[in-house]
């Protein structure tokens, strides 16, 4: 049987998600934990690979299992043999042609850029951190720049390996809940760093050194070399991914 789970996760003490040899991985940590409750070795595909020191929301994964359990007892089983910053939220079968990767029609990112002029305690491995006052009102309107299909060259990193840098974004938004500056955006799929270098590129329109047309003329560069820094990955979360009404 194929099994879908949710997944969420403090991504501070891993790698990331992929699994690689003598580095921790939740990958790694998630197959460790459902292997016992299947009582054979278990692999597991999700739907979006994060970076290392990255987070999760609503991560989803799949696996196979030769036997049958009931969806409570792999998220009970699962959660007895997690380490507490990972937490399988839920669990139910679904069909055998589903794949949490490829049957993705969009995915959605969250950032967190912590906004004070003093840094916090509390968020330092949740949150990025800006000593200078970020225009939120500001840095939406330039994010409505990159909304569309585009070509996003200028916020793919260098060892990206898509085979094409042509995405759409769904939406963007960007609002100002007390301290926290938040970012969120859908599209279809991401390039490597691609919402960490949007975040990196909106940064100086918040603190009024660029403006939106600026935005717009980074995304027609297609350059790296003319966008903003890559932001910190601390501040990043994988929030949700869309499937075909079918798998709902």
């Amino acid at each position: 049987m194929r099994y879908a789970i949710g997944l969420e996760y403090e991504g501070s003490a891993y790698s990331g998600w992929q699994a690689l040899d003598h580095i921790a991985s939740v990958q790694a940590e998630v197959e460790r934990a459902l292997s016992p409750v299947a009582d054979a070795p278990i692999k597991v595909v999700c739907a979006g690979r994060t970076d290392a020191g990255v987070h999760a929301h609503a991560q989803v994964a799949h696996f196979d299992a030769a036997v049958a359990r009931p969806e409570r007892g792999w998220v009970l089983g699962a959660n007895t043999h997690l380490p507490p910053d990972i937490a399988v939220l839920w669990c139910r079968a679904v069909p055998d042609d589903f794949h949490a990767r490829f049957s993705a029609t969009a995915r959605r990112y969250r950032y967190l850029l912590f906004d004070r002029r003093t840094r916090s305690a509390l968020w330092r491995q949740r949150t990025a951190f800006s000593s200078w006052p970020l225009d939120a009102t500001a840095m939406h309107a330039a994010g409505q720049r990159l909304v569309g299909t585009h070509d996003f060259t200028s916020f793919r990193a260098a060892e990206c390996q898509a085979r094409t840098p042509t995405r759409t974004v769904e939406w963007l938004r960007v609002q100002r809940e007390g301290a926290l500056v938040i970012l969120e955006v859908q599209a279809n799929a991401f390039l490597h760093h691609m919402v960490r270098n949007i975040v990196g590129t909106l940064l100086p329109v918040g603190r009024g050194e660029r403006d939106a047309d600026w935005v717009s003329g980074v995304l027609a560069a297609r350059d790296r070399r003319v966008a903003g820094v890559t932001a910190p990955p601390q501040g990043l979360y994988f929030a949700g991914v869309r499937y075909p009404e079918r798998f709902a």
